[in-house]
């Protein structure tokens, strides 16, 4: 259980969250210092775009790459015939292309506020996935938000299912016609 490796460890896998939690902080922090007071909106205009993107990116990346794209797609299949394991994309591997795909060129593009509060937003929406994502594997518990995700992935997650693969929201499902035919209600 190396650094590439899709199998984690405990310590591992929650380092996943411990790092993506400063990260979020540590950009948002930035983005205050380096906006001035009275571009505030613009900058949190910004980071809602960046969660947005963030939604349809996992979407997109979930459907049509680690269902669809190899190696991706084994490596995937693994975590459905092991929905409890902790097994999830290397940290190092997600920082490298966050950093690559959207922190450099957001600072490239924009200026250095906005570019941070993009970047922010992406990564609070990749924080909120795998948060939720988790959840519904391992946590136990009884409230409507939680119920309705559980039975959203679990449709997912049955055998042959092509559907629900927004963990987050089933906005892109029903924008792309990955509803399921029949089943519970969408989570809100």
């Amino acid at each position: 259980m190396g650094l590439f490796s899709l199998h984690h460890g405990k310590l591992s896998y929650a380092a996943d969250y411990l790092g993506y939690g400063l990260l979020v902080a540590a950009t948002a922090a930035a983005t205050v210092a380096f906006v001035p007071a009275a571009q505030a909106w613009t900058a949190l205009a910004f980071a809602v775009a960046g969660a947005a993107g963030w939604s349809l990116a996992e979407y997109l990346l979930h459907r049509w790459v680690l269902h669809g794209l190899q190696p991706f797609q084994r490596w995937h299949a693994l975590h459905h015939e092991r929905p409890r394991a902790l097994i999830a994309t290397p940290t190092v591997l997600t920082m490298a292309l966050f950093f690559a795909l959207v922190f450099v060129p957001a600072l490239w593009l924009l200026p250095a506020g906005r570019g941070l509060a993009l970047t922010c937003g992406v990564l609070a929406g990749y924080l909120a996935y795998t948060v939720t994502h988790h959840a519904v594997h391992h946590w136990h518990g009884r409230s409507a938000w939680l119920l309705r995700h559980k039975r959203w992935h679990a449709l997912h997650h049955h055998a042959g299912s092509q559907a629900c693969y927004g963990v987050t929201s089933p906005f892109w499902d029903r924008v792309f016609g990955s509803t399921p035919a029949t089943g519970p209600q969408a989570p809100r």
